[in-house]
């Protein structure tokens, strides 16, 4: 079985993460290497279950083409690009039509160009939206959200610091509108508690009653919401 390792002074324990149907060793400084094979060899179920799985939720991941007739998802909905060329580049929406026009005096492909369109769209609608939403909520909880950012993350959906700051993944958008309303409250409901303690998740739950429902599908699924 291959798999890579990743030694840390820091470390005290050996540990075994599943990343990309990938496996790698996390190991103290000084574990020898054929301890680490048994420790593998000893935990091969485990890795191949988990392998597996991992390889079966990468084949559902999404590879758009950003041409006429594609349907992207959006808060719940599907929208349809259409491409077509101007003068210069340009996008709308128009009710389940996504428009995108590609400047003809452009040196880039086609695609590429509507590509940087539909994602400049899908950041500036998240940007919008949850922002929103995040200021709505959290006046109707008596709490203070002092900014909302955008970007692009690879490991967390949300995050809100100490200083009130709350952070999105702007690709939460081609998720179904209830789970980008849990997301928001878990966020929102940080300005309260910074932790995940009972207290926390009772906060949740008073203002996302099916927040398991919603959390669950997006542990299901948010390897998939990609552009």
């Amino acid at each position: 079985m291959q798999y890579r390792i990743k030694r840390s002074a820091r470390r005290r324990t050996v540990s075994l993460e599943i990343r990309d149907a990938q496996l790698l060793v996390r190991a103290p400084v000084g574990v020898p290497e054929r301890d680490l094979a048994r420790f593998v060899r000893q935990k091969a179920l485990w890795i191949d279950r988990k392998i597996s799985a991992q390889k079966a939720l990468l084949a559902r991941v999404p590879d758009y083409r950003y041409i006429s007739g594609t349907r992207l998802p959006f808060m719940g909905t599907e929208l349809t690009l259409q491409v077509g060329e101007g003068p210069a580049g340009r996008i709308e929406r128009v009710d389940q039509v996504l428009a995108v026009a590609t400047s003809r005096r452009s040196r880039r492909p086609g695609e590429e160009q509507a590509r940087t369109l539909v994602e400049g769209w899908y950041r500036a609608q998240s940007r919008e939206r949850l922002t929103e939403k995040t200021q709505s909520l959290s006046r109707r909880m008596g709490l203070e959200c002092t900014a909302v950012n955008i970007r692009r993350t690879k490991s967390k959906w949300g995050h809100c610091t100490s200083r009130g700051e709350i952070q999105y993944n702007w690709q939460i958008l081609l998720a179904p509108e209830p789970v980008v309303d849990y997301l928001v409250a878990h966020e929102v409901c940080h300005l309260r508690h910074h932790n995940h303690s009972r207290a926390f998740w009772r906060l949740v739950e008073q203002v996302c009653p099916d927040y398991r429902r919603q959390r669950d599908w997006l542990k299901a699924n948010g390897r998939c919401l990609v552009l």
